[in-house]
């Protein structure tokens, strides 16, 4: 088995003329956090994209543990054990917290959702529902609406329906976009937690989350890979500081 587990292969994106994503080669070590960074309108979401099947690639290679998934469907690509996670939390708001889990455990059945069928056909996913559940911290809550939520406890809800799927590759976008400090401090800990046993591929703007959990980062600018290596090697990339660092470095002061 190799070392890697997603590799990428001049991996392009074009919109009407203009490249989101140009030429991007990226491995990702099996087992590992890899962090995608960059400023704004750098590409790291349309990467995640391309990698995930949500887009076609204008030209390029994807790989995922040595099967060309290039042309794969987006769910076929999931069943692989390749999932991803959205900005914008995406749960069912009116369901509970359990019903939310149970939802994504379903696939495991081997039928289709059981829209048709009394919920009481769904009560054998209900151990394993709260195991998730406190995994991610918020046992206390599965009979809670999700509207009901803070967006942290959201977040670490979605996280434990990506779960649910059982994947061996985690996508994770933006995992702390509008998360206050202590939510921060709490979805890091989980992070560090799930990727016990399976790979990470993140995109991130929080710096310091980066240098907590990242064992390589990939910096992208304009749709280009400008440089990778661990926290230390790209933190003192000339081209990264001009790039991101320094932008990035002046706005963690200002919200100090």
């Amino acid at each position: 088995m190799s070392d890697w587990i997603v590799e990428t292969e001049s991996l392009s994106r074009e919109f009407k003329g203009f490249f989101a994503v140009r030429g991007v080669s990226l491995k990702v070590r099996r087992g590992s956090i890899h962090a995608l960074i960059g400023p704004n309108g750098a590409g790291k979401t349309t990467c995640f994209n391309l990698i995930t099947r949500f887009l076609p690639a204008s030209d390029g290679k994807i790989v995922y543990n040595g099967r060309d998934i290039t042309h794969t469907e987006p769910a076929d690509v999931a069943r692989l054990g390749l999932v991803r996670s959205f900005q914008i939390s995406a749960v069912f708001l009116h369901m509970t917290v359990r019903e939310n889990i149970r939802v994504a455990l379903q696939r495991k059945l081997g039928t289709s959702f059981h829209f048709w069928r009394p919920e009481s056909s769904l009560t054998s996913l209900d151990a394993r529902a709260a195991e998730l559940a406190e995994a991610v911290g918020i046992a206390d809550h599965l009979d809670t609406p999700a509207v009901s939520l803070s967006y942290g406890r959201k977040r670490a809800l979605e996280i434990a329906t990506t779960l649910a799927l059982d994947p061996e590759m985690l996508l994770l976008d933006e995992p702390m976009a509008g998360l206050g400090r202590e939510d921060v401090e709490r979805i890091t800990r989980l992070i560090k937690q799930v990727s016990e046993g399976r790979t990470v591929l993140m995109v991130e703007h929080n710096l310091k989350v980066v240098a907590t959990l990242s064992d390589t980062i990939t910096v992208l600018a304009r749709g280009e890979v400008l440089a990778e290596g661990d926290y230390a090697t790209v933190s003192q990339h000339p081209q990264v500081i001009e790039a991101y660092m320094g932008s990035a470095t002046a706005e963690d002061r200002d919200h100090g």
